[in-house]
């Protein structure tokens, strides 16, 4: 069925916005976040499961899968106020590989497993990228081999957000027509699960295929369209998030400067510093400019070209911004925010992971040039 989302009013944005922050408020502890580093899962089960209760893992899900069927405003409110806590994380993942399957094509698999996402039973992951620094969806190695009524799938696949906790992965991989994408139980036969730690210290995944069997009911589409679509959606979605970290992280900064005393006087009133802060108070207002024209563009689900390049310039634009803001607050909080027990430096340390995660600013940058050039040349 088409998804029908109806344009949220400003109050239900506000009480949506309110609710989360309230959530984050009450659960947020940096004290557990330093002590979850280099852990697997990598997150609190705890927190993922009040997540779920709250229904926020079912925003973008249709009410038929057991979802609130709501739209990506709602979704990137939520996002920006988890982003403020450093709580987003499995969460945006999950949602992403939500989104592959529900543009897929297999009624069936819709059925089965959107509803485990909405109640935190069984998160799914996307297991797309296989180079370092690649945002193409079609640069794959990983093959399809035909086998019976099914496929058996060899190949690599590596920066799985959310892997540590998945119940199962969607994969991108060649075969003789073209392209597929395939759900992987995360228990399956010839599946290993490896980890790399990121920049934050939690978990990417690294997964191993050899001779993957996946029956004929368990494609989840045979091209690559879904993935394109929610690659486009989740970037979007990944600037929702960094503009949450980025908002935490000035306020922060902007508290310091008015507690921090020199020569007589908080540093606030120091004009050099003031104008630091109004460049980064716009570097956050831009971000939330063209993340408001994306999330538009998103719900009102036009021009598949729009929206490619409308997110490529989201992504672009907040991984920039996300990584100035982060970095500048450091500088601002002086010799005090280069310290691990400092809460500002969690800040840099997500915004580095957001910022290079689903394409760095120089990808995207490329990317909208290419979209831009294409559709000039029509």
């Amino acid at each position: 069925m088409p998804e029908t989302n109806t344009v949220p009013s400003q109050q239900e944005i506000d009480m949506l916005r309110e609710s989360a922050a309230d959530f984050v408020g009450r659960n947020v502890d940096m004290k557990k976040l330093r002590e979850r580093r280099r852990t697997l899962p990598g997150y609190e089960a705890g927190t993922l499961r009040h997540i779920a209760e709250l229904g926020w893992l079912g925003i973008l899900v249709p009410e038929d899968h057991g979802g609130l069927g709501l739209g990506f405003a709602e979704m990137a409110v939520v996002l920006q106020e988890l982003g403020k806590g450093l709580m987003a994380d499995p969460a945006l993942p999950a949602v992403f590989a939500g989104r592959v399957l529900q543009h897929g094509t297999n009624e069936a698999l819709k059925e089965s497993l959107l509803p485990q996402l909405v109640e935190g039973r069984r998160l799914p992951c996307v297991a797309w990228q296989e180079a370092q620094g690649g945002i193409d969806p079609k640069a794959i190695a990983t093959r399809a081999e035909a086998d019976g009524t099914g496929v058996r799938l060899t190949g690599s696949k590596r920066f799985v957000a959310g892997a540590a906790g998945a119940g199962g992965f969607v994969v991108s991989a060649r075969n003789d027509e073209g392209f597929g994408l395939y759900w992987v139980a995360a228990d399956a036969t010839g599946l290993t699960l490896r980890h790399e730690w990121r920049a934050d210290e939690t978990p990417s995944g690294l997964l191993e295929l050899q001779g993957v069997r996946v029956k004929a009911q368990e494609v989840v589409s045979d091209d690559l369209a879904p993935l394109e679509r929610a690659l486009d959606e989740a970037a979007v979605l990944a600037g929702a998030e960094m503009l949450g970290v980025m908002e935490a992280a000035l306020q922060m900064a902007l508290g310091y400067m008015r507690q921090r005393v020199q020569f007589g006087k908080a540093i606030g009133s120091f004009q050099a510093l003031q104008h630091k802060a109004a460049d980064l108070y716009v570097q956050q207002e831009l971000l939330r400019a063209v993340l408001q024209d994306a999330l538009r563009e998103l719900d009102a689900d036009g021009d598949p070209v729009a929206r490619a390049r409308l997110a490529s310039r989201c992504k672009a634009r907040a991984s920039d911004a996300g990584l100035r803001v982060t970095r500048e607050v450091i500088q601002l909080h002086g010799a005090i925010g280069f310290t691990d027990e400092y809460d500002a430096g969690l800040y840099l340390k997500r915004a580095l992971v957001l910022s290079a995660w689903l394409g760095n600013a120089s990808a995207h940058r490329r990317r909208f040039a290419t979209l831009q050039e294409d559709t000039l040349a029509v």
